[in-house]
């Protein structure tokens, strides 16, 4: 699968989908030590902010990914083409903690061009990011009383902003394709 560099302001995603629909990895930590973890997201968003083109991704403080989220500086997040479901499936439900998970996938990691956390040779999107800003969601400032419900252990996410360093990808997310 042919990857490219892509400009932010010349990157197409349809947000919705990617978080929702396709499903993401969240990888971080440092390639060259072997000392990373990932870990399937699905709630997110892709923008602007502060006048930053960002990724935010969430991690609960019950996740192994958490520590590695304080730990390190950057972070990726990839898609998959749909034949690696399976193996999102499995990152998403087993914990790093307990096991080599990556080890029973087909994924291969690699390393990144501009942050230590790793990147995967079969994803057809990677974005690098660098931590710019995080902060604890916090119950009292919910307004849609709802949200309540996904927290029945009171184990509220951690919101992590990252500033997109780099985007490489297929034609399918570059404008003008």
């Amino acid at each position: 699968m042919r990857k490219t560099s892509i400009n932010p302001f010349d990157f197409i995603a349809q947000p919705h989908h990617l978080f929702d629909r396709q499903a993401l990895l969240l990888t971080v930590g440092d390639f060259s030590k072997g000392h990373f973890n990932t870990m399937t997201i699905g709630w997110g968003s892709i923008g602007t902010m502060w006048n930053y083109p960002y990724v935010s991704v969430v991690v609960r403080p019950t996740r192994y990914t958490y520590e590695f989220m304080e730990k390190y500086k950057d972070f990726t997040v990839s898609a998959f083409p749909a034949e690696y479901k399976r193996a999102l499936t499995y990152l998403g439900t087993r914990s790093g903690r307990d096991e080599d998970k990556l080890a029973a996938t087909n994924l291969t990691p690699t390393a990144s061009v501009k942050v230590q956390s790793p990147s995967f040779e079969e994803s057809e999107l990677t974005i690098e990011c660098r931590k710019i800003y995080t902060s604890d969601f916090d119950p009292s400032r919910f307004i849609e009383q709802k949200i309540e419900n996904q927290y029945p252990n009171k184990d509220y996410h951690r919101v992590y902003y990252g500033e997109i360093l780099q985007i490489f990808g297929t034609e399918k997310y570059i404008k003008g394709n």
